[in-house]
Parts: structure tokens; C-alpha cells; sequence
């Protein structure tokens, strides 16, 4: 017997509805997945740190063809360090936040809308450079457009000048914060120490988002042999400030953390911490060899793993993009290796507030 057209609709119609509610709820299940997080922004964070990887790994090309001094970066960062850039309130100002950042931060800086050749110029210590003029080592930036305070290498004094934005902070009632970021080995100084007691005395707690990067090594010194405490977050602990250890490698985690500890420190007024675990894949700087450790877990193969699962991006995307911004690298630093390096007589420039004269010899 034949069916009827009548029928043979209805079953398509019927067939279309089981087809689109099987979509919709497969959609739905990746979007509990992963936090509940839009796929718009999840995309954006991946193109964020394979932009950042594709940096870094040319950055250390032009270390290793004689084009630079020195190189230390933040590849195995990424997942930490762009949701951190795509989270925070870029702008000038105390009612915008602040960051004080150590030298593994180039992904946040990326999600902040940094472009690559600023970081290739910094890198090869031209004039150009817009962060220190080609006068300090890679990955040291400067943007006082974006409340991003310069990067040192003396080892975490950074931690001792976030308190001073967080106490300007603290007067204005704005709703900004402060971020401060550094390395699990560093915590060995004062400064970290004192961060944590200045920070939360009480009825003078500051809106300050504490943080460090453990990747278990110090130069090539292990984790093991130096800590006593079983987490850094523990120290946090001692000062009755909110403080959680987290998997850096995560990006819907860390998304999610630093978003739940900055919404806090927003609504409070207080300190929070978040210890990050995370991996150190091209070792501890170009004096290491600066070479891939492949018995790390590389944070950009889990999210990309975690995005083709859902049908988010197709399998040759990582490798698409990456080609785009690696070629994209390349031609900026062909270009920029022309260009000239800071003259001599620019040495004093900067040294005091409004470029007043810092030549000892003229005074």
C-alpha cells in the first residue's frame, strides 16, 4: 500500500522536530560542558592563545637567529593567561583596573588586544618599541593606556607595588581591582609576604586579585625541595583572604575562577587569591635552551581537543590559524629588523616623572 502525501509530510515535519530537539540538546550538553560559556568566547579565547603561542615561539626563533639577547616567555600559560586578559576592565585610570604583571605574560596581553609587532620590537630592542624604547628584555611591557605597569626582572616587587594601585583604588569607591601575577618560586620573597599582610588588614582590606603561576620550578630549581606549606594558597589562607588552587591548564576553569574571584573582590572590596598550576613548555628562559618539553601537558592540545569534541571548530583549525599568525610573525619581524635601536643619548629619558633630566653629569 501507498502512503499518502499527507503522511509522507508529516513524517518529514516529525523527522525535522526529533533532528533539531536531538541539536538543541546536544548544543545544550556542550554548553554545560564547558561551564555554560558561549561559543562565540570560547573560540575567541583559542584564537587568543594560538595567536600567543604562534608570539612566543617566533619571539624565540629570533633569539635563536642572533636577532636578540635574551628571550623568557609564557608558552603552557595560555589557558591561565587569556581568560585573565579577556576578563579584565582595560582602560586608564584608578576606576579602571590595574595589572602588575611578571615577564610569562604575553597571552594576557594578546587577549588585551596588544598587537604582535609591539612584542617583536621589545624582543629586538629597537626604538620603536612603545613599551621601554628597546631598553629592557622580551616580554617586559609597558601600556600605561591599559593601567598595564612595567614589568620587572628583579623577582616579584611587583607584588609591593600592586598595593599602592589598590589603595588609590580603594579611595575613588570605583569598582576596579588590582591584579598582580608571578611565579610559585618568587613567593620566597618579602615582597609576596608583605603583598598578603597590606592587603588584608582588617577594616582596611584592599580590592586586590592575588595571584601566582606554579609550574614547579624556580630557574631549575624544584618545587618539592622549597615548599613547606602543601599549597602557596595555604599562606593566603593565614590572612582570612578568600583563596582557592586551581588547574591552570584549564581555560574553562580558569575562565571561571578568576571571573567568580574578581566578582567578589568587586562586590566586597577585599583581597582573594588563586594559586594556578601550570606548565613550562619551552623550559625557563632562552639561558635553558629555550627547547619544547614534550612531558608537559600543552593547554592549547586539552581545549583543542575539548572544542573539535563539540563540533565547535573542525580538526584543522589550531593548524590553520597557527600558519595565519606564524607568517603574520614572520613578515613583522623581517620588517622590524631594519629598523634602528635606541640611540645613546636616550639613555636618561624616563628615568624621572615629566622626562626631567637624569644625567648625573648635568645636575
Amino acid at each position: 500500500m501507498q502512503k499518502s502525501s499527507a503522511n509522507i509530510s508529516s513524517n518529514k515535519k516529525t523527522s525535522s522536530k526529533v533532528k533539531d530537539s536531538i541539536k538543541s540538546t546536544a548544543q545544550s550538553s556542550h554548553k554545560n560542558s564547558f561551564g555554560g560559556l558561549d561559543k562565540s568566547l570560547l573560540i575567541h579565547m583559542f584564537d587568543c592563545m594560538i595567536k600567543s603561542r604562534a608570539l612566543e615561539e617566533r619571539l624565540i626563533k629570533i633569539y635563536k637567529a642572533g636577532d636578540a639577547f635574551f628571550w623568557i616567555g609564557a608558552p603552557g600559560e595560555e589557558a591561565w593567561g587569556v581568560p585573565l586578559g579577556v576578563l579584565a576592565n582595560k582602560g586608564k585610570g584608578p576606576k579602571h583596573d590595574w595589572l602588575h604583571l611578571h615577564y610569562r605574560c604575553t597571552p594576557t596581553l594578546v587577549a588585551m588586544g596588544m598587537p604582535m609587532i609591539d612584542s617583536i620590537r621589545l624582543m629586538m630592542n629597537k626604538a620603536t618599541d612603545p613599551n621601554t624604547g628597546g631598553r629592557n628584555f622580551s616580554n617586559h611591557y609597558c601600556f600605561p593606556e591599559w593601567n598595564i605597569s612595567p614589568v620587572s626582572s628583579p623577582i616579584e616587587v611587583q607584588y609591593i607595588q600592586a598595593l599602592g594601585t589598590a589603595h588609590v583604588q580603594k579611595r575613588t569607591g570605583a569598582k576596579a581591582l588590582t591584579i598582580v601575577t608571578g611565579g610559585d618560586a618568587g613567593t620566597a620573597e618579602g615582597d609576596f609576604a608583605s603583598c598578603l599582610i597590606w592587603s588584608s588588614r582588617k577594616g582596611n582590606e584592599l580590592p586586590i586579585l592575588i595571584t601566582v603561576q606554579n609550574n614547579k620550578w624556580g630557574i631549575s630549581t624544584s618545587y618539592e625541595g622549597q615548599h613547606g606549606e602543601t599549597s602557596i594558597a595555604d599562606r593566603a589562607k593565614a590572612f582570612n583572604i578568600k583563596s582557592e588552587v586551581i588547574n591552570g591548564n584549564d581555560t574553562i576553569e580558569s575562565y571561571i575562577k578568576i571571573k567568580e574571584s574578581m566578582d567578589y573582590i568587586r562586590k566586597t572590596g577585599k583581597p582573594a587569591f588563586l594559586e594556578a598550576h601550570v606548565s613550562r613548555l619551552y623550559g625557563h628562559s632562552s639561558a635553558s635552551g629555550a627547547n619544547f618539553i614534550t612531558n608537559e601537558e600543552d593547554c592549547i592540545s586539552t581545549f583543542e581537543r575539548q572544542l573539535v569534541d563539540a563540533n565547535y571548530v573542525k580538526s584543522d583549525y589550531r593548524k590553520n590559524l597557527f600558519q595565519k599568525y606564524e607568517e603574520e610573525a614572520q613578515a613583522i619581524a623581517n620588517q622590524v629588523r631594519s629598523e634602528l635601536g635606541p640611540n645613546p643619548s636616550t639613555i636618561w629619558d624616563h628615568t624621572y616623572a615629566n622626562n626631567e633630566n637624569a644625567d648625573w653629569r648635568n645636575f
